[in-house]
């Protein structure tokens, strides 16, 4: 059984999450402050952790450097704060995905099921399918109804982020850190360019893409 650690000071809101998620087979454990949750993090040891960022002690982005220091559990912020600033501050943080309140529990637990998802051995495999494409990150070719496809080094390590995080949102930041450099942070306009060509390459149908999705001002996510 999966284990989620559930944390937030407002009562409703850990109450109706404990319900859906127990529902849905998984086994929800909770925390109303962060000193809690990293002391509950450390006896449980979770799958997942579903993070508020505004709790009453310490700010969520303490929670999520107190944890990356010694754990990669996934960190799917669950916060009122809508700004892109306050999003891209918590992904560069080390969470891997940010729902805004107030939430569907329907996205919600998708989301839960996109990230959790990232580590089991499904995520680890080097052949990756977007519907009649198939990549193969060891080998590092493509095929796209069986004809092969050619990826520039650039776009490899784009595509390769991005299919090795499966449900991931990978900030725009991360991405022109890792593949351009730590000086490239406001080249947004490079990601816009290779990330077209990509889905060009790679989706049935560029113009409405099924698998590399754009998260406006945030960043880019693989669904599989």
């Amino acid at each position: 059984m999966i284990k989620v650690l559930v944390v937030d000071d407002e009562p409703q809101i850990l109450r109706a999450l404990r319900i859906n998620l127990a529902a849905h087979g998984y086994e929800v454990h909770t925390a109303e402050d962060g000193a809690a949750a990293l002391r509950q993090a450390a006896a449980v040891v979770p799958d997942l952790i579903v993070l508020d960022l505004g709790l009453p002690d310490m700010d969520g982005g303490e929670v999520i450097a107190g944890l990356r220091g010694w754990t990669k559990t996934p960190i799917l912020v669950l916060s009122g704060r809508a700004a892109s600033t306050e999003k891209i501050t918590a992904l560069d943080a080390g969470a891997d995905d940010y729902v805004t309140k107030p939430f569907d529990i329907g996205e919600l637990l998708a989301r839960v099921r996109a990230v959790t998802r990232r580590g089991g051995d499904e995520a680890e495999s080097p052949l990756v399918t977007l519907g009649e494409t198939a990549v193969d990150l060891a080998a590092r070719t493509v095929r796209r109804a069986g004809e092969e496809v050619r990826l520039t080094p650039t776009e490899w390590q784009l595509v390769e982020i991005l299919l090795r995080n499966p449900g991931k949102l990978v900030s725009q930041r991360e991405l022109l850190h890792r593949v351009w450099g730590p000086s490239y942070d406001r080249e947004t306009n490079y990601l816009r360019q290779y990330m077209a060509q990509l889905r060009r390459k790679l989706e049935a149908d560029p113009a409405r893409p099924a698998h590399l999705l754009t998260e406006p001002g945030m960043g880019y996510r693989f669904r599989p």
